[in-house]
């Protein structure tokens, strides 16, 4: 007897990075006879570089386009049945179906599955307060929030502009805000900007930013957002001053976006982010998976889970997810939280722990900070640079380092990265066979350097 086999039903929740990395790589390895394939999602794009926005906004990418990796066109070419301005507003685990609703109409149906991905990203804090959520005050997470303030942008007549927060968004915001001709402050609750940094670290930041003429206010919590008769923001308001502001850009962080997830009763971490297993399959649940911005990772560093909202992850959490649900083995072992930034000219890169993070999960450690040169020092153009590492005490693991720098300081972070996912010591470290030439580099390079002082700090010979 002829035998064929049912075909299966994917749904995927969300149409960026993790969930369309996900549909991509499923139907690779499954055809459209085996594996139907649904995507929603409630915007109008599609795997599109969110980190990209605050280059765009400020004119250095002048396409939006040039953002999106892949149209919903390319998707549907692909027998991806890719549904956009479509939300879904509940999941039916028992019956393994799913509600979602169109944002434009308000018709809403069910659609069943067998298999199902969770994708559904960060959401932008906005703070309780009075006029947060004000005309002229925006979150910037999507394209269609910098479709949003950039509309704002040309269409308001003031050129005042308050960032309320400054991490990597609220400082690249700043800058593109400065790009555009804006009067530009920045209020950060933090003692110095970028908290992904040692505030001794973060002082430098400090300074590119004033030297970009930006108005740097620490140690001020927002309390309020003012409005005036038209409903639109006027200033931003401290415990103690008061902005005036045009527009607002919110760069307070973001949260997993969980709502749907936390209402069905699947497992959420301490930061309110999906739990999944190494296959990035929801724990507990043998037909969901979760990836990006939605779900806690495992830090290879500290051996918790935490929230690293990253595209870098959110690409390899669909290819894994894709990979398994295609009927192939992939896993997604952690991170060791690796990012990089820039201000101007000045570049900003951290991985593995702060001195706060190594404190708040038990570890001593030895902490070390060396000046050097992004090149040989009697190369033309070669600049400063500070590099700070943290390694543990006595054995020497490298837990951190933090660099910044010019031209070329950046990037030195993967060094670290890479030794910090093979759980190497400081010591180990500087016999590293990096690669010289006085364009690139000193002989000893400054990752190395730092390497080297850190070493002789742990063996109590500094």
């Amino acid at each position: 007897m002829n035998m064929s086999r049912a075909r299966e039903r994917l749904v995927v929740i969300g149409g960026d990075a993790a969930g369309m990395s996900a549909a991509s790589q499923a139907r690779r390895l499954k055809g459209p006879e085996e594996l139907e394939i649904v995507a929603f999602e409630r915007g109008h794009f599609t795997s599109y570089s969110a980190c990209g926005i605050p280059y765009w906004v400020g004119g250095d990418v002048t396409d939006r386009d040039r953002l999106i990796a892949r149209t919903p066109e390319e998707h549907r070419a692909r027998d991806i049945d890719l549904r956009l301005r479509t939300e879904v507003t509940e999941l039916d685990l028992d019956g393994r179906r799913v509600r979602a609703r169109d944002v434009d109409s308000g018709e809403e149906s069910w659609t069943s599955y067998d298999k199902l991905v969770i994708a559904t990203g960060a959401r932008p804090i906005r703070p309780d307060m009075p006029g947060a959520d004000a005309a002229g005050v925006h979150g910037v997470q999507t394209l269609d929030d910098g479709q949003a303030l950039l509309d704002t942008l040309e269409g308001t007549r003031g050129r005042r502009a308050v960032v309320v927060g400054a991490g990597y968004i609220g400082v690249e915001m700043a800058e593109a805000l400065i790009n555009r001709g804006y009067e530009v402050t920045v209020v950060n609750r933090g003692s110095e900007p970028m908290s992904t940094l040692d505030p001794d670290m973060g002082r430098l930041v400090h300074e590119a930013m004033e030297g970009l003429g930006i108005t740097m206010v620490n140690d001020a919590e927002v309390t309020k957002i003012l409005t005036g008769e038209d409903g639109r923001v006027r200033a931003v308001v401290t415990q103690d001053r008061e902005f005036p502001a045009d527009v607002v850009v919110l760069g307070i962080g973001v949260r997993p976006e969980t709502a749907l997830a936390k209402a069905a009763g699947l497992p959420l971490g301490p930061h309110g982010g999906l739990l999944t297993d190494r296959s990035m399959r929801v724990r507990g649940h043998e037909n969901i998976w979760a990836g990006g911005d939605c779900v806690e990772v495992l830090d290879l560093v500290s051996g918790q889970d935490r929230h690293i909202p990253l595209g870098t992850h959110a690409n390899k959490h669909g290819q894994v997810i894709g990979t398994n649900i295609g009927g192939g083995y992939a896993t997604f072992p952690g991170v060791v939280g690796t990012a990089v930034s820039k201000v101007c000219d000045l570049e900003i890169a951290r991985t593995g722990l702060r001195e706060k993070d190594a404190h708040r999960v038990g570890l001593r450690f030895e902490s070390v900070t060396i000046e050097s040169t992004s090149r040989a020092g009697y190369y033309p153009n070669a600049s400063p640079m500070t590099v700070k590492m943290l390694a543990e005490h006595r054995t020497g693991r490298l837990l951190g380092v933090q660099i910044v720098g010019r031209e070329g300081a950046g990037k030195r972070v993967d060094i670290a990265a890479v030794a910090l996912t093979a759980g190497m010591t400081a010591e180990q470290m500087t016999s590293l066979d990096l690669g010289y030439a006085p364009p690139f580099s000193p002989v000893w390079d400054p990752v190395l350097v730092a390497a080297r002082k850190a070493a002789a700090k742990v063996r109590g010979s500094l």
